[in-house]
């Protein structure tokens, strides 16, 4: 496979990393942040990129915003356009900044309706002209028209399985601070990862019964995630190029998986910015999905 994607991504930096603001499933405001492991961290990855022959565009994050270092929750882009995100209460101030930046990049600046939920490239993975879209939790399903007639996409509408009490069979979990419905898989770029227009990988357990019987339909070659790994090694929270894949260090079934398809595998060792519920997928914004 030749690198055909994520050539060009958009990072900010991890000043303001914390998790103060528990807003999603992994996300524990008593446990500590190390915000200076976690810039190491945060270099790591771009270095990963970097090496694989990734542009990387540096901006500072935004003043003062816990997941600011999150940029793929800034927007969706694809060609000169950028569809901003809707974010959760505690990541709005995220929102004008992020304008500001795609601007600056030559961006066409697009918007969904007032009200409406997305979360930007962390619940719509490309792949090809399809475009993988979660909803129910960060982004609405009534968001998915909209974006793919202006963004020109195929959309394939999935769900992922909510956050319940009592082991999983009681009732779902509404969070505390954003008052939304709380997953571990709240963005679907972490059940869900784009190998190459041809190559997916997904976690089956992560998806409710219906979006799993979608997955399974697709005409396309996919890689099995175990629930354990996706969870609780991000597995899914991964770059390729088509011809190398920067993943976690924290799941080898996968990584062993995705080397047997010939593609090369860098593990930068991140375990800080996991506090925030986001990994190596999270950190890049790509900017020239075609």
């Amino acid at each position: 496979m030749s690198d055909i994607q994520n050539k060009t991504v958009l990072m900010s930096d991890a000043n303001y990393f914390g998790d103060y603001d528990a807003i999603n499933a992994h996300m524990d405001s008593h446990v500590p942040v190390d915000v200076d492991k976690a810039k190491a961290e945060h270099q790591s990855i771009m270095q990963a990129l970097q090496s694989v022959g990734v542009r990387v565009i540096q901006v500072p994050s935004p003043k003062d915003c816990q997941d600011g270092v999150y940029t793929a929750n800034w927007a969706l882009c694809r060609g000169n356009k950028a569809l901003l995100s809707a974010l959760p209460n505690t990541r709005q101030p995220e929102t004008p900044y992020a304008e500001q930046i795609l601007k600056a990049q030559g961006k066409e600046i697009l918007r969904l309706p007032d009200g409406m939920k997305f979360s930007g490239q962390g619940d719509a993975l490309p792949c090809g002209n399809l475009l993988f879209t979660g909803s129910n939790y960060r982004t609405d399903f009534a968001a998915h028209k909209h974006i793919g007639k202006l963004l020109d996409f195929e959309v394939i509408s999935l769900q992922t399985i909510p956050k319940r009490s009592l082991w999983g069979w009681g009732k779902r979990i509404i969070n505390p601070v954003t008052g939304w419905p709380d997953s571990y898989y709240y963005d679907i770029d972490l059940a869900l990862a784009v190998l190459s227009p041809e190559l997916i990988a997904y976690c089956p357990e992560a998806f409710v019964p219906s979006s799993r019987k979608i997955l399974e339909a697709l005409p396309i070659q996919k890689i099995k995630v175990s629930r354990s790994e996706a969870t609780n090694g991000f597995a899914c929270n991964l770059v390729s190029t088509g011809g190398a894949v920067v993943m976690s260090a924290h799941a080898p079934k996968l990584k062993a998986a995705i080397e047997a398809y010939g593609l090369k595998t860098l593990t930068p060792n991140v375990t800080e910015l996991g506090k925030g519920g986001g990994y190596i997928r999270c950190t890049t914004l790509t900017l020239d999905n075609n």
